[in-house]
């Protein structure tokens, strides 16, 4: 057994898990927290600072750490164990997730410097995933040498998440993993959807950077590229200006003027709120519109797996995009699915043309297995048996 510590950097947050895993064992979480506020008042001051907290709070170093990296750019298509090169190369891809990943190598850093070199460090990237994505789905039409010159193409993200729903549903099905095909999605405060072809991504909502694709808590998603350069002038300020507008003030927070939250918005719109429900009805449309090309990419009705906050807990944004597929014979069964709130199960109904599943996504349990599977290839880590449900 390898006792690994697993860190999960946000902008503003630092999870942690310490898990005692070996190669064709379970992972057994020793120890988990949440460090919030960082960078904030009353928060640590920076994401070295938290590592060093948790650090400070085990009972022994740990013998592995993995660390989650949003961005690999095209360098990194999977884990990698970190050296000085590793890490040079880690700093060249921040520019293209400026907010996203230098939180996560603070971290690595910090622990470099309180470990020491002797204990190893893994990258685990969340746009790995999404590596295997066609030429014509990652392209963007733009001059073909600016594209090269930027790195500028659509790298997709929550890769963990997208890659945990496959992977678990292939276990409880008793399906091989390179024979799922499947619609996956991500909802929560960020929110994208896969489309999974033999176990391996071929298309995804977000691009280039986290902001396209789905109406998210206050990330637009989709817009005309135009808008923003219209939006600078005729608001006197620069694109950047307009693109921290489209990350932090729109989504369901800008169209509803209510709140980012979902369960917010849904009680707001229960109420008769007209900008809650518009904002909800802009959520699920543009949810449905992603999952319905991508079921045409797929070739036809397959399995909806549905993860996140919203997709753990909302029944009725589950419903509402299932209702808009139910001429390709896509149903819900009503009753399980308002039984299914934060817990793994099959919420379609036996009449149904594809099995819609609600799968809690568990990103750190994909950090650890990958991790492990970084140091010791042939390893297949913490993976449970698989069973058949009904």
């Amino acid at each position: 057994m390898t006792v690994t510590l697993v860190m999960n950097c946000g902008s503003a947050t630092l999870k942690w898990r310490l898990y005692d895993a070996a190669g064709a064992g379970a992972a057994v979480t020793l120890g988990h927290g949440l460090v919030e506020r960082v960078g904030q008042p009353g928060g640590p001051p920076e994401h070295g600072a938290a590592v060093r907290a948790v650090l400070a709070s085990l009972v022994a170093p740990p013998a592995l750490v993995g660390h989650r990296v949003v961005h690999g750019g095209g360098h990194f298509r999977a884990p990698v164990v970190l050296d000085e090169a590793a890490l040079t190369a880690l700093d060249e891809v921040s520019r293209l997730a400026p907010l996203h990943n230098p939180p996560a190598l603070a971290a690595i850093r910090a622990c470099r410097t309180a470990l020491g070199p002797g204990i190893p460090q893994v990258a685990v990237f969340d746009t790995a995933f999404h590596s295997t994505l066609p030429p014509y789905a990652a392209a963007y039409a733009i001059p073909k040498a600016l594209a090269t010159r930027h790195g500028i193409r659509r790298y997709g993200f929550h890769g963990l998440a997208h890659s945990y729903l496959v992977q678990r549903y292939a276990e409880l099905t008793g399906m091989p993993l390179g024979h799922v095909t499947a619609v996956t999605l991500q909802l929560g405060s960020g929110c994208s959807v896969a489309a999974v072809r033999n176990g391996q991504s071929v298309d995804t909502s977000m691009g280039f950077t986290p902001l396209e694709g789905l109406v998210m808590g206050t990330r637009s998603g989709d817009i005309d590229a135009g808008a923003v350069a219209y939006l600078a002038a005729a608001e006197g300020v620069d694109v950047a200006e307009v693109v921290r507008w489209l990350n932090g003030r729109s989504g369901l927070l800008g169209l509803s003027g209510v709140a980012a939250d979902m369960r917010e918005v849904l009680a707001a719109a229960g109420q008769g709120n007209a900008d809650a429900a518009l904002a909800l009805d802009v959520f699920c449309y543009r949810a449905l519109k992603y999952v319905g090309a991508y079921l045409t990419v797929l070739g036809g009705p397959c399995p909806l797996l549905f993860g996140g906050g919203i997709g753990e807990h909302a029944a009725v944004v589950r419903q509402r995009i299932c209702d808009g597929l139910a001429w390709l014979g896509i149903a819900l069964d009503p009753i399980r699915n308002a039984e299914t709130a934060g817990i793994e199960g099959r919420i379609s109904s036996d009449r149904s043309s594809a099995l819609v599943y609600v799968l809690p996504v568990d990103e750190e349990l994909m950090i650890v297995r990958q991790t492990l599977q970084a140091v010791t290839p042939a390893a297949s880590i913490g993976e449970e048996p698989p069973c058949r449900t009904t």
